[in-house]
């Protein structure tokens, strides 16, 4: 007789799928939301097949204990539900507007023996006094935000991403010895597969090890940017949208894909 797996316990607050207020209030004071059962089990072992079966191009990277993919969408049309999953796609648009696009959308394999632990930010678009930003005198605009799809388990051992919640109002990113911002330390996030956390491009984060002996971390990140953010498609000289992906794309997705309709500059 096998013994029932122990619950998740979630470290950090998580919202229902018709909460967008709330998300939208953590992405503003924690500078993410944490939104647990996106998919189902059933399409999490498809999204894991479905990297077992990609190919590295251009950038993308194989071999050692990582193995990163970029643009996925464009190799294999699959990858185009996730980029307007509800409710990541409701909360995406509310923080960056409506006419918010996909920069990216990248998948990884994480082995045994990988060491991701470093503390970052993935983009400072404004250097406000974090006096003046955790006054509430100035709301920090949001530029770009991902939303990781954890495709495994996600435990201390097996590569969890690390948050220090509120840092995104710090106005800058950490330094070299930093591992805290005004009393809150780093704090790691476990959840299930088929969850997802979508955060800010400001905050402080980190990846981590893989210490598990047989274990691969399987993660999905969609990377969101207002209309005005570049969209890093590589590679870049040479990027052509796959027909086939443009063909079966709704007007929804060709729009996250780039096909706005014309503003200013345009």
């Amino acid at each position: 007789m096998s013994l029932a797996e122990p619950p998740t316990i979630y470290r950090q607050k998580t919202y229902a799928h018709d909460d967008l207020a709330g998300m939208i209030r953590g992405v503003e004071e924690d500078g993410f939301a944490l939104i647990p059962g996106v998919l189902s089990q059933d399409e999490v072992c498809r999204c894991r097949d479905a990297i077992d079966q990609l190919r590295p191009i251009h950038w993308d990277q194989l071999g050692g204990t990582n193995d990163h993919f970029k643009n996925v969408f464009n190799q294999n049309p699959f990858w185009l539900q996730f980029i307007d999953r509800s409710p990541v796609i409701e909360l995406a648009e509310a923080t960056l507007t409506s006419e918010c696009h996909i920069i990216g959308e990248t998948a990884w394999r994480s082995h045994p023996g990988h060491n991701g632990d470093w503390l970052h930010t993935d983009q400072i678009f404004l250097t406000i006094p974090e006096e003046i930003l955790l006054s509430g005198r100035v709301k920090l605009p949001c530029y770009i935000c991902t939303a990781h799809y954890y495709l495994s388990d996600i435990t201390e051992e097996l590569c969890p991403t690390k948050v220090i919640p509120g840092s995104h109002k710090s106005g800058r990113s950490p330094g070299k010895d930093e591992t805290s911002w005004n009393g809150r330390g780093l704090e790691s996030v476990h959840c299930k597969a088929g969850d997802v956390l979508y955060f800010r491009s400001e905050l402080w984060h980190s990846g981590s090890q893989n210490v598990t002996k047989d274990q691969t971390r399987y993660l999905l990140q969609v990377h969101y940017g207002g209309r005005n953010v570049a969209q890093h498609f590589s590679p870049f000289l040479s990027w052509q949208f796959s027909p086939e992906v443009l063909r079966i794309a709704n007007v929804r997705q060709r729009r996250l894909l780039g096909d706005h309709k014309r503003m200013a500059y345009d």
